[in-house]
């Protein structure tokens, strides 16, 4: 038994047990993948995959044990690694950081700034996607911090730890009813909002369930024209006139957005929360320790130690305070 039988058995579930595909991830041949798998079938003495004449259609019953029992060979052989590059190369590694447009956009370029100029050496990769494709990343040891709103407290292999809490706000152009009632004292209410189309996040992004979660409470249904994972292309619609934006607040900038208005919409939906998550059984070098701190202050070292000693269950996730960042802080309302 080898390594590289145990990475060909692993990645062959991730890549839809194509063994050309699982060739060119671990830069191999497809007949070296075949070998690599029966010769490990053989060891063991059972098959781990269902076989379709030559072809690989599935994990047998047995497979399905002994693949995740190869993840976690391989997730620890990943930690031993990290542990000796902690000693070896002292201050020096890349730091991967899967998250959500939102927070890439407008949370982490000062967040980024600061821990690049505390540690020069560290290379940081960020990798943008959707909250449940941060979250996959952490779960397939992809990344080693996971930043967004939804998703990351629903897997008990993760420890998900609340950062800040934030609000929409309503996007108008200048000459909008709303705009205009907003500047004569009247708030803007649910029922008013429904009488325009509206424009804001895909349903899973930036704290859409809340949206969501508030037009049904008050029996409403509004007409939702355009949606879209990001509040740069929602602005872009609102000022084309099709429709008033739902986005985070963060995400409006009055210098930027001097075309547009921003209408106060904290009665209106439910606060937010961002979450920052680790893989609760990774081993963290010092630096992801630094810029988890550099993030949000409050997530000492030791606070999100003793939250991954803690027993897997969704009451992890809950645990930590939240705190409000300083004023004129950039992370004053951190979007998902």
């Amino acid at each position: 038994m080898n390594f590289q039988q145990l990475r060909a058995v692993r990645e062959t579930p991730r890549h839809g047990f194509n063994l050309t595909e699982v060739a060119e991830a671990l830069h191999t041949s497809q007949p070296g993948i075949s070998r690599q798998i029966r010769e490990l079938e053989d060891e063991l003495g059972i098959p781990l995959f269902v076989r379709a004449g030559k072809r690989l259609t599935g994990l047998t019953e047995p497979g399905q044990k002994v693949i995740a029992i190869v993840e976690r060979l391989m997730h620890e052989a990943d930690n031993l690694r990290r542990a000796g590059d902690d000693f070896a190369r002292a201050g020096r590694g890349v730091l991967r950081i899967a998250v959500t447009h939102s927070q890439a956009r407008y949370a982490l370029p000062p967040v980024v700034r600061d821990f690049r100029a505390a540690h020069p050496e560290v290379s940081l990769h960020l990798q943008q996607g959707s909250p449940q494709q941060v979250a996959q990343r952490l779960l397939d040891g992809e990344a080693d911090v996971g930043i967004a709103t939804e998703a990351l407290a629903s897997y008990e292999a993760l420890v998900a730890l609340p950062c800040y809490r934030w609000t929409h706000a309503v996007i108008t152009p200048p000459d909008h009813p709303l705009a205009r009632e907003a500047a004569a004292g009247r708030p803007v209410s649910l029922a008013r909002l429904a009488q325009f189309p509206l424009i804001t996040y895909e349903p899973g992004y930036t704290g859409r369930a809340h949206i969501d979660a508030a037009f049904r409470g008050a029996g409403l249904q509004p007409e939702i024209v355009l949606s879209a994972m990001d509040a740069d292309v929602i602005k872009t619609y609102v000022d084309l006139g099709l429709g008033v934006g739902i986005v985070a607040a963060i995400a409006y900038d009055e210098e930027r957005d001097r075309h547009l208005r921003a209408l106060d919409a904290r009665h209106l939906f439910a606060d937010n929360l961002t979450r920052l998550a680790v893989r609760r059984d990774a081993y963290l070098r010092d630096y992801v320790y630094a810029f988890i701190e550099t993030f949000a202050a409050p997530l000492t070292r030791e606070l999100i130690e003793a939250q991954r000693a803690e027993p897997a269950g969704p009451a992890v996730a809950a645990q930590p305070a939240v705190q409000s960042p300083p004023a004129q802080s950039p992370l004053q309302a951190v979007p998902a």
